[in-house]
Formats: structure tokens, C-alpha cells, sequence
């Protein structure tokens, strides 16, 4: 029976005019897709309430779609089978809703859905309105409530309005000369990596964590006005209005990461990249009662306990890695003691999961790249200290990518490994892990006589002494000492990590005979957040470097033939694999530059508002440092550009749109400089179907043995 005091109850003010307007949708059935794939990745997964079953994304018919499937044994079925990819998956603590994330037509704008267990009920709870875009939040304790997140355009003006469409008030002030504390002052400490300051890095994050002072929420009922991003709470079953969490003008990033047991107290995760912080929110006054820094990646930071009296946050405030802190609240939501409950060295605290009832903690430590899964005992109370017992579970696979904890021991979890499918396991209790039968086996991973290839970790130090990491991968049956050509594949983010998981890209580039170095230049992550830091500014000269310090590595260690090198990446990697090509444009013979930024100005002014409000705190603002962007643009030395390019672009790519890609390769045509574009359908700044990531694959791999092969044999 639902609590009384839920939120959605509770409290009775008029909802705002921009709310989510429900769409229900023809029932999608639960009969299965006509084709289905043998080689297949299942993630996502979240488990009922009585942990019986488990609903997952599935590309088992070409598209990230959603499933279900019993826990242990039995058929799984789709539940959706319309052709948009799900991102997001949720199911509703009374067990009655599945609710999901979906990409229409594959692009950035996103919708939240729900759906009964049984396939029926299908509805778009926001989202749906042309133009309007929402991500998936938290439920409420009891399951009667959902909260979105819904991107609200500026009233009386198109989504695109103006350099970036960054308001004057709302954006950071970043200045465009060296990189200093004004672009690192995430909570007053960070340290910019180079050779005066390494000695001062291992002196990092020796203070307790620190607070500041919280913004205020929107007014009581009011809606925003000037654009940005709202939180609401929806009733998935359509008896209710909405009600307006919070709102704020031009939010780079808006989740509600948690809902307190009695719907008082709500977690939310904001800011931009580099910036994130936790805010916990008070409903029934409308304050938010305190702020933290918290760490990028995962937006899910952390969880109530079951009483409310204790906060459990993944953060990095005031250290390099993030940590598992602990805030115990009195019964107001004021903060009483902030302490680190479980940290590692020199390893950050990746992701973070708590059942309900809050008797234990899953914890993923991301290990230069790999993961180790742990569970520990939380407290009963907020006045009892220390951690329960600590489990380490072995993994099958590298990472884990997300876990579903069931009940009072049950876990499945998301895994991925150089060698296998993404799939999901059956961690539970103290037996082997054990994986469901509706995930792809590990001989389907790659088609018989081509295994794929375990890469090796390797360490290289750029031109001013920091030291960067990275993945190689070596061509089978290649003889030892034999150079081979070498593809430097460039991760995106920049925040982001090369992590040991199964690319079917590089396992198509192996088979063709090319090496792949996969580096984590400056600005990646798993390296410690000064590290992440170390691009801000005119350190972003220095990571374009980094991109020719790895190549001249790994020539000079005799993997990588000199005369064959070619660079290639997506999103941030696609920007950097054309900077590369026109500040070094004698070291590579060829690039392949997927959905990057050639011009960081009209990237600016063509992206979403709130990506433009996030990248401004790592790039600078398209107006106060318009000359640094301008300089670090490729577009600004597209008169150095030597070697062949191609591009490859998703046609709805809102994030970094087609544009971006068109000028590049038209100014290198213009300049004799061979250029192509490859434009996929119906896919966004992600390519998640399967016939157009084979395609991608295949003309990127063709174009670089085109390229590469040309050259002078390798060494004996």
C-alpha cells in the first residue's frame, strides 16, 4: 500500500506548465525480434523486487533494446521492440513498472518510458513533445513515483540561441591564459601535473572533505524561464500530477540520484564536467541543506540508508581518487560528521550500489583500468561506526559496468572483458559466478579461427615528464620484433578511460594485420583527478602532444613501424585525432576522425545547451576565451593538413553536430588533401545499431589498410 507521506501526495501545489505530458503507446507484446544475433551484449540489468527476474538491454536484434528474462533458468523476451536504442533501465521497487531511457531515431534527445513486467501498459512518461528531451531518475521508496529530468528550452527563443547559448550569469568565468587554479577550483585544491609539480602531487588530498554552500531551488511551483533543466516526480500510472522537484537555468547536468524512505529528503546530482557536486534537497521546506564535490563517471553517487539518517556518496572531494564517504544527517537533513568509510590507494571508487533496505554496500575500484568488486556491511544506525565485513568476489571478466543488487545477498552484475561480450553474471552468495543463460557465450564472442586479443598495459612518459598509460594491442601471429603499422586509437571524454573490454573496432583492425595503441593522454580518468585536470586550459596543447609523445613510444620500443602510424578517435578522440593531424603532420600517414570537433566555436554554437554549459568548464567559454579556442581549434592549421582523412559522422549528432565533420573534410578537399565523409543513419553521437557500427568498423578498417599498406614493408 502506499506511504501516505509520499511526495507525490503530500504535497498539492499546481504543476508547472513545462511538466511532462504522458503518451501512451500501443502495446509492444513480449513475442520475440524475427532475427536475432548469436554474437550479442546484454548490460543494464535490474532485478524485481523478489530478485526472480531481471530486465537488461539487449542487442541481441541489431538494436540496444529492452528485455526480460528469469533470473536463473528460462527464456528471456523483449518488451519493447520499437527500433530506438534504450540507454537507461529501472525497475520500480513495488515490482509493478520497468522504466527505460530510449534515443528515438538514435540521437542525443532522449525519452523516459515505463512498461508492465508483462509487456503492457507502454507509455512515454516525458520526452515525447518534438524537440524535448529527459533522463531517467530515481523511484521513490514505495514505487508510486518516478522522477525525470526534462531539458526546458529558453522561453521565447529556439534552443539554439546566441555563442553557445550560454547565459552571461549562469557560466564560469575561465580565463584563457596558462592553465591555474581559476580553471582547476573544483573545491580549492587541485594540482597541475608537469616536471615542477609532480613532487607536489603525491602531497594531494591530505584534507577532510570539504563543503560549500548550495544553491537555492526553484521557487515553490514556479517554472523556469530562461532555459536549463527540471526535476520532477511522475506517477507512472497516470492519477497524479506532476510535481516540480527543482529547476535551474542553464544546468550543465540535473539527476535525482535517490528519494529518502518518507519522499522528504532528495539527493540530486549537478554541475558540469569536473564540477559535479551532490546536493541534498529538503522537499518539504524547499531548501537544499548542504553541497559536495563529488566524482564524473557514473551519475548514479550514492544512496540514503533505510532511515534516512545517513548519506553513503562516491566521492573525490578534496583527494585524487574518489572515495565512499559517509554524511550523517540529523532528523532535518543538516549535517553532522563527513568521514571517508572506504578508500584505496592510487584506485577510485568506480561505482557505487545499495539495496534498499541499506544492510550493505556494493563497491567497484577501478585498478588502472581493470575492476575489483567488493560488498561491506553498513551500519545499522547512524551512530554505529566502521564497516561490516568485507567481500571480494572473483570476476570472469576485467570490468564491471553495473550491478543489481537483489534482496539480502543477491547480486547480478554487468560484465565485460577484452575476450567476451558484454554479458551478464550471477554473482550471488560464495559460489562462482555463474552467467545467465541469456547472455552470449564466450566462444560466440568473435567468429571461429579469429580469437580476440588480450592487450597489455604499457606506460610512456610525455615530453614534460608526466606519465601517461595506455593499452597495446598486438596483431596475431605477428613474429616478435617485427614492426608492425599501428593505429593510436584516442578514447572520447576526455574524461573518459581506455578500459580492457571487447572491442569488435579493434579486433577488425588486429585481423587486418595493425597494431592498436589505445593511450589515456592527459585530461582521462582512472589516473587520479589531477590528472583529469591536467588539459584545462593551455594544458590542452600539451595533451595534443601527448598523442605524438605515445606514437614516437611505441615506435622506439620497436612495436610500431614508423613509416605506417595512423591516428584515430571518437567525440574528444576525433577532435584530437584532427589536431594531431595538423600540429604533427609529418608523423601520421592517415586519421579517422569520428564525430570530433573541428572548430570549437561553432561546436558552441551548435551543441545542446547543456553539453555547451559542461564543456565550457573544460574548454573555456566560447566568449571570454574565444582566442584559446580559436587556437586550439583544427580548423585554425587546417593549412598544415598532409595526410588523408576520414570522417565519420551520426546524422542526428546533436552533442557535436554533422557540421563538424562536413568542414573539415570540405577544407581539406579544398586543399588537395584526399577527405572523406562517412555519414551514418539514423544514429546520434553514439552508433548502437549493429548494421551501422559493422559498417563503421569496416570502412574505417579498409580506409587505414588502404593507407598503412602502402608504405614501405615493415623491418625484419
Amino acid at each position: 500500500m502506499p506511504l501516505d507521506r509520499s511526495p507525490l501526495r503530500r504535497r498539492s501545489r499546481p504543476a508547472p506548465a513545462q511538466a511532462p505530458v504522458p503518451v501512451h503507446l500501443a502495446a509492444a507484446g513480449a513475442a520475440d525480434p524475427p532475427t536475432l544475433l548469436t554474437a550479442h551484449g546484454c548490460w543494464y540489468p535490474c532485478a524485481d523486487p523478489g530478485g526472480e527476474h531481471v530486465a537488461y538491454i539487449c542487442d541481441r536484434a541489431g538494436v540496444p533494446q529492452l528485455w526480460s528474462g528469469p533470473a536463473r533458468g528460462g527464456e528471456a523476451h523483449v518488451l519493447d521492440a520499437d527500433p530506438d536504442p534504450v540507454t537507461e533501465v529501472s525497475w520500480s521497487p513495488d515490482g509493478r513498472w520497468i522504466a527505460y531511457t530510449s534515443a528515438p531515431g538514435g540521437g542525443e534527445h532522449t525519452r523516459v518510458l515505463v512498461v508492465r513486467p508483462d509487456g503492457t501498459g507502454r507509455r512515454v512518461l516525458a520526452g515525447a513533445e518534438p524537440g524535448a528531451s529527459a533522463h531517467l531518475g530515481s523511484w521513490t521508496r514505495d514505487g508510486t513515483a518516478l522522477a525525470v529530468t526534462v531539458a526546458q528550452p529558453s522561453a521565447g527563443t529556439s534552443a539554439h540561441s546566441g555563442p553557445g547559448h550560454l547565459p552571461e550569469d549562469t557560466a564560469p568565468a575561465l580565463p584563457a591564459g596558462p592553465a591555474g587554479a581559476a580553471w582547476t577550483d573544483r573545491d580549492g585544491h587541485a594540482t597541475l601535473l608537469g616536471p615542477a609539480d609532480r613532487a607536489a602531487a603525491g602531497q594531494y588530498g591530505t584534507g577532510p572533505p570539504h563543503l560549500a554552500p548550495a544553491p537555492s531551488p526553484a521557487a515553490d511551483g514556479a517554472p523556469a524561464t530562461s532555459g536549463g533543466l527540471a526535476t520532477y516526480l511522475l506517477d507512472p500510472d497516470g492519477t497524479q500530477a506532476p510535481v516540480l522537484l527543482f529547476s535551474e537555468a542553464g544546468a550543465a547536468s540535473l539527476r535525482v540520484c535517490d528519494i529518502g524512505a518518507e519522499g522528504r529528503f532528495v539527493l540530486l546530482r549537478r554541475g558540469p564536467r569536473g564540477r559535479r557536486e551532490a546536493l541534498l534537497l529538503d522537499t518539504a521546506s524547499g531548501r537544499t541543506a548542504f553541497r559536495l564535490p563529488v566524482a564524473d563517471g557514473d551519475p548514479w553517487i550514492g544512496r540514503f540508508s533505510a532511515d534516512s539518517r545517513t548519506l553513503w556518496l562516491r566521492s573525490d572531494a578534496d583527494r585524487e581518487f574518489a572515495a565512499l564517504l559517509r554524511a550523517r544527517l540529523d532528523e532535518d537533513g543538516a549535517l553532522q560528521d563527513l568521514s571517508v568509510a572506504a578508500e584505496r590507494h592510487e584506485a577510485a571508487l568506480d561505482l557505487l550500489s545499495l539495496p534498499d533496505h541499506g544492510g550493505w554496500a556494493l563497491l567497484a575500484w577501478n585498478v588502472h583500468g581493470a575492476s575489483e568488486l567488493e560488498s561491506v556491511g553498513l551500519p545499522a544506525t547512524s551512530a554505529d561506526d566502521g564497516l561490516g565485513p568485507h567481500h571480494r568476489s572473483a570476476l570472469p571478466h576485467e570490468v564491471v559496468t553495473r550491478m543489481a543488487p537483489v534482496g539480502r545477498g543477491g547480486l547480478f552484475a554487468a560484465l565485460s572483458g577484452s575476450r567476451r561480450r558484454p554479458g551478464i553474471w550471477d554473482l550471488t552468495g560464495d559460489f562462482a559466478p555463474v552467467r545467465t543463460g541469456w547472455s552470449a557465450r564466450d566462444e560466440d564472442a568473435a567468429p571461429p579461427g579469429r580469437p580476440p586479443v588480450s592487450p597489455v598495459p604499457l606506460r610512456c612518459r610525455a615530453r614534460d615528464g608526466l606519465m601517461l598509460g595506455g593499452w597495446y594491442y598486438r596483431a596475431p601471429e605477428r613474429a616478435p620484433g617485427r614492426p608492425a603499422p599501428c593505429v593510436i586509437h584516442l578514447h572520447g571524454g576526455p574524461e573518459e578511460q581506455e578500459r580492457p573490454v571487447f572491442s569488435p573496432l579493434y579486433h577488425e583492425l588486429l585481423t587486418r594485420g595493425m597494431d592498436v595503441f589505445a593511450p589515456d593522454v592527459r585530461g582521462s580518468s582512472g589516473w587520479g583527478r589531477s590528472f583529469v585536470d591536467a588539459d584545462l586550459g593551455t594544458g590542452r596543447f600539451a595533451a595534443i602532444d601527448d598523442v605524438a609523445d605515445c606514437a614516437a613510444h611505441v615506435v622506439a620500443l620497436g612495436h610500431a613501424d614508423p613509416l605506417r602510424l595512423a591516428v584515430m578517435g571518437r567525440s574528444y578522440g576525433g577532435y584530437l585525432t584532427m589536431a594531431s593531424l595538423v600540429w604533427h603532420p609529418g608523423l601520421f600517414r592517415t586519421g579517422v576522425a569520428v564525430c570530433g570537433m573541428s572548430d570549437l566555436a561553432t561546436f558552441f554554437a551548435g551543441t545542446e545547451p547543456w553539453i555547451a554549459q559542461s564543456a565550457a568548464a573544460k574548454y573555456g567559454h566560447p566568449e571570454r576565451d574565444r582566442d584559446l579556442l580559436r587556437a586550439l581549434s583544427p580548423m585554425s592549421r587546417i593549412d598544415q593538413l598532409r595526410a588523408p582523412v576520414l570522417a565519420v559522422h551520426g546524422e542526428h549528432d546533436t552533442n557535436v553536430p554533422p557540421t563538424e565533420s562536413e568542414q573539415f573534410v570540405r577544407a581539406a578537399r579544398e586543399r588537395g588533401v584526399p577527405a572523406e565523409l562517412l555519414t551514418l543513419r539514423n544514429e546520434g553521437h553514439e552508433f548502437l545499431r549493429a548494421d551501422n557500427r559493422r559498417l563503421y568498423r569496416r570502412a574505417a578498417a579498409d580506409w587505414l589498410e588502404q593507407h598503412l599498406g602502402s608504405a614501405a614493408p615493415p623491418l625484419t
